[in-house]
C-alpha cells in the first residue's frame, strides 16, 4: 500500500506547483513574472548546489524582470531575466 501512494503524493505535488502558473494565465506580465522568480530560483539553485534558494522579498526591487535570490548562509545573487521569465544573467552580490 505504501509504494501506490508514492505516485499519488508525487502528482499532487506537481499539480500544486503548477497551480500558481494557471493562475495567472491570463495576465502575460505576471506569467512572465512567475516564471522569472522560479527559473532565477533554479539557476541559482544550480549554481550553488543549494536547493534552499528562495526570493528575497524583504528587500524591494524596482526593475521588472530583476530578482535577489537569497542562499542560506551564503552570499545573496541578482537575476535577471527576458521577457519570457527566463534566467539570462544571475551574478553574486558582493559587499564591502
Amino acid at each position: 500500500m505504501r509504494y501506490l501512494l508514492r505516485p499519488a503524493l508525487c502528482l499532487s505535488l506537481l499539480a500544486v506547483a503548477a497551480c500558481d502558473e494557471v493562475a495567472v494565465a491570463g495576465d502575460s506580465v505576471a506569467l512572465a513574472e512567475v516564471r522569472g522568480q522560479k527559473s532565477c530560483v533554479a539557476a541559482v539553485a544550480k549554481e550553488t548546489g543549494n536547493k534552499s534558494a528562495a526570493i528575497n522579498t524583504t528587500i524591494p526591487v524596482i526593475e521588472t524582470g530583476r530578482y535577489i535570490v537569497d542562499v542560506p548562509n551564503a552570499r545573496s545573487w541578482t537575476c535577471v531575466t527576458d521577457a519570457n521569465g527566463k534566467a539570462t544573467q544571475i551574478v553574486e552580490q558582493q559587499t564591502g
